[in-house]
């Protein structure tokens, strides 16, 4: 063991020990001593903040007599605390609430807070996971674009870096308006709507406006310049039928931990709701956001390892980017030299940029027709538009200029809507409902005339000053139409007794492919065109859960899904768009499937004032699974969508966390997962020998581990997690290390301060052991064998400091 993973597991081991023989007297073993730890907490995440939980206001009931003012201030902050510590959901969904994300640096991901549950791994290149190029999710095998993700009911589509039918959950809502989070530990339920939705889904659901006039603002600094901004107002209720609204807005920016160049972004969020007599209420919201985001640099595992974790773009020195372009690497690039093949042309262009604005506008339907029926309509529209930018060094400019700006601008604008009803009769809840959306999806990609050295401003994402293209390498434009039905009956024989039986039918159908082709450039002499159908009328699912004692749970979920056809730019990574001209476009229509799976899931909880644990044991088999095997070079990819046929998969998650003493929680997990291929490829006439082989990217071994420990209004926590190799190649012979990685945070609330409200200040360290690892892997994807450019080093240690006040 390293001394860093040495370091991480003692300073674990050694803190609940001490800890425990500080604070658990003999008396702790009483009814009395453990009051506060029925109250106290689940696990908290790396990279997160205490919650800093109001104290009772003045209205509060007063104390029993012997209770100090002390007292009674940190049993409320326990009772506040008890329902989102603990593990919250039911059956095989599990449930993150808002004091386990105000754990977070402000500013964090959504999918990074979640990689804290069993389970889910989240990787990213910057600490608070938000740069969409250097990020992924994967949550039981399953990646991102494989998952349901929605936000209030509205489908966001596959959280790909190019999101072609929705956008990223960075750029759709604000992280600190998010109410709650819901995971199934399963394969998702029917009603869901989403074309991608294979093996679960992640619901999130933004908090209402307050019932009173309010606000919150707080600030955030941390290494490399980052600051973060956030404002929030509240109405609270503006007349006697109860409207209220609230609009936050943010503003984040920051400098790269290597490299230069800044992460950009500012976003606003607005929500209206009107509550409809005792029980209904529409909702209407609307969400905007602005992001640039300076990217890091792809690299390759040798170059990794020959050049260091520090080797970025050469931007801002445009120079140093030409003199690569003629092949000549002095000074402190001399051990480019050593690189071997044109590997030192590719270790660093001149920059690489992405820029993205969104918009998100919904109506949330509500209403309670009589004490037996309920009518749910979602009714949306989104849009968004993206750019990202490369200096390629393969593609001269017109001037004679060896180099050139490739810029892929691409875009989507769907509009949709979800109706259903709910009917409960005797023991029964009768859910049925359909999903309607149409798409629009368009991407090309131009090239743009680079100076030579000292004879103009070079072109740059930075700058955007990109004026008239001499190129269009290729267009692809696409329009789906998305139906869905879903039937569910829910049964409860008894008190104790949940059983939910129901299918979903679900029709996609895209129509389009290419609009534009160089063929000097592609070397095709016409790019493919035509429509793709996934279609299925009958996926069901089945869940039953027995709280058949106090405070235990069993439940098991078994669902079948399907995955609609992805589409995208050419030679993008995409099943229409990513096949490389219309004669095998032709070929393959007829023999292409969708990507199907049945998922199995079963699982144990128990909870009581001492102890939680959880086991899980799922299993799923793919079929059809879709893969795309990629080499070239990163500015022109070659990427074949091949079906790599079926793909088995087990796993087991574990969770145990245990309360000794009041405001004392510490908490341990582990899951392991075995996913292999079940069948061989061919390549150009070449078979690969693949069944057997385990899924590339995602860790065999997770374990995590928590301590938490509170005192009045502050609070302190270690997180340590291992993460296991992982496989870059499809064949198994190129993997990247597993790492241990260790953070901590501390926080202190003062509470009222003058006029200020819950005034509180938050302390995160992130990446305490400073550790050099592997972050992110196959953001150009994965190669069939050996090494590819398409791998990004993780951040080393780095400070976060934030104040927050209400008013």
């Amino acid at each position: 063991m390293k001394s860093t993973h040495l370091l991480s597991f003692l300073l674990l081991t050694s803190c609940s020990v001490i800890v425990s023989d500080l604070f658990f007297p003999a008396q702790a073993a009483t009814g009395n001593a453990r009051t506060g730890g029925a109250k106290a907490r689940k696990a908290v995440s790396p990279k997160t903040r205490p919650s800093g939980v109001a104290v009772a206001s003045a209205g509060a009931p007063a104390g029993k007599a012997g209770h100090t003012h002390a007292d009674l201030h940190s049993h409320t902050r326990e009772e506040l605390m008890v329902s989102s510590m603990r593990r919250t959901g039911a059956g095989a969904t599990e449930t993150m609430t808002r004091v386990e994300m105000d754990r977070f640096v402000q500013g964090s991901s959504p999918m990074m807070m979640l990689s804290r549950k069993p389970g889910i791994n989240f990787v990213a290149n910057d600490p608070l996971g938000v740069d969409t190029w250097g990020s992924s999710l994967y949550m039981r095998g399953f990646q991102q674009s494989q998952l349901g993700v929605t936000l209030d009911g509205v489908p966001l589509g596959a959280q790909d870096y190019y999101t072609y039918n929705g956008q990223s959950i960075n750029f759709s809502i604000l992280s600190d308006n998010i109410e709650r989070m819901d995971v199934s530990d399963g394969g998702g339920d029917v009603e869901v709507p989403s074309t991608t939705n294979l093996g679960g889904s992640i619901q999130i659901t933004s908090a209402d406006p307050h019932d009173h006039y309010g606000g919150k603002v707080s600030q955030m600094f941390g290494s490399y310049n980052a600051f973060r901004t956030y404002a929030r107002v509240d109405s609270g209720r503006l007349n006697a039928s109860g409207t209220k609204f609230m609009v936050s807005y943010a503003r984040s920016d920051g400098n790269k931990w290597k490299g230069s160049g800044e992460q950009f972004d500012q976003q606003m969020n607005a929500k209206i709701v009107q509550p409809i007599g005792q029980e209904s209420s529409i909702k209407a919201f609307f969400n905007w956001n602005d992001a640039t985001q300076f990217n890091y640099a792809d690299q390759t595992i040798d170059m990794l390892k020959r050049l260091g974790h520090r080797n970025d773009y050469y931007y801002p020195n445009y120079n140093a980017a030409y003199q690569a372009a003629e092949g000549i690497f002095s000074g402190a690039l001399a051990q480019y030299n050593a690189l071997p093949g044109s590997d030192a042309l590719d270790a660093s262009y001149f920059d690489g940029v992405t820029h993205a604005v969104d918009y998100l506008g919904g109506l949330n339907a509500h209403l309670v027709l009589n004490r037996h029926l309920e009518w749910n309509s979602v009714f949306y529209g989104q849009a968004e538009n993206h750019w990202g930018t490369w200096t390629t060094p393969y593609v001269p400019s017109p001037s004679g200029s060896l180099l050139s700006e490739q810029v892929n601008f691409g875009g989507n604008q769907k509009f949709g809507f979800t109706s259903a009803i709910r009917y409960q009769i005797a023991k029964n809840t009768i859910d049925t409902g359909v999903w309607y959306e149409n798409n629009r999806y368009h991407i090309d990609q131009y090239m743009y005339a680079q100076p030579f050295p000292g004879e103009g401003t070079p072109v740059s994402g930075v700058l955007h000053n990109f004026g008239t293209p001499f190129q269009h390498n290729w267009g692809e434009s696409f329009n789906t139409n998305t139906f869905q039905f879903h039937l569910e009956d829910t049964y409860r024989p008894l008190s104790t007794l949940t059983l939910k039986a129901g299918f979903k039918s679900m029709l996609v159908t895209t129509v389009g492919g290419a609009t534009a082709n160089d063929a000097d450039y592609n070397g095709q002499s016409q790019l493919a065109n035509g429509s793709l159908t996934s279609a299925k009328a009958f996926l069901p699912h089945f869940n039953a859960v027995w709280h058949f004692l106090p405070g235990h749970e069993v439940y098991f979920d078994i669902a079948r899904n399907m995955r609609a056809y992805s589409y995208g730019g050419y030679q993008l990574g995409s099943a229409f768009g990513g096949i490389a001209n219309q004669e095998t476009f032709n070929s393959l229509k007829n023999t292409l499937r969708p990507e199907t799976a049945w998922v199995y899931d079963v699982g144990y909880r128990y909870n009581s004032n001492l102890i939680t644990g959880s086991l899980n044991l799922y299993h799923a088999d793919f079929s059809n699974r879709l893969q795309n095997l990629t080499a070239g070079t990163i500015t022109q990819p070659v990427s074949t969508v091949v079906n790599v046929g079926s793909v088995s998969m087990y796993g087991v998650d574990a969770a145990f966390t245990v309360r000794p003493i009041r405001n004392l929680s510490i908490t341990n997990s582990i899951s392991y997962n075995h996913s292999t291929y079940g069948d061989n490829i061919q390549d150009q006439g070449v078979t690969y020998n693949l069944a057997g082989k385990k899924v590339i990217a995602y860790p065999q071994l997770m374990y995590k581990a928590n301590i938490t420990y509170a005192y009045r209004a502050a609070t302190i926590y270690l997180d340590t997690n291992y993460m296991s190799k992982r496989y870059f190649s499809y064949i198994n012979d190129m993997s990247v290390p597993g790492y241990w990685m260790t953070s901590m945070g501390a926080s202190y609330k003062f509470g009222k301060v003058g006029p200020l409200r819950n005034l509180k200040f938050d302390l995160n360290i992130y990446n305490l052991t400073n550790i050099s690892y592997i972050s992110q892997i196959g953001e150009n994807g994965f190669p069939l064998s050996g090494d590819y450019q398409s791998a990004l080093a993780g951040s080393p240690r780095t400070y976060f400091g934030t104040i927050s006040t209400e008013f």
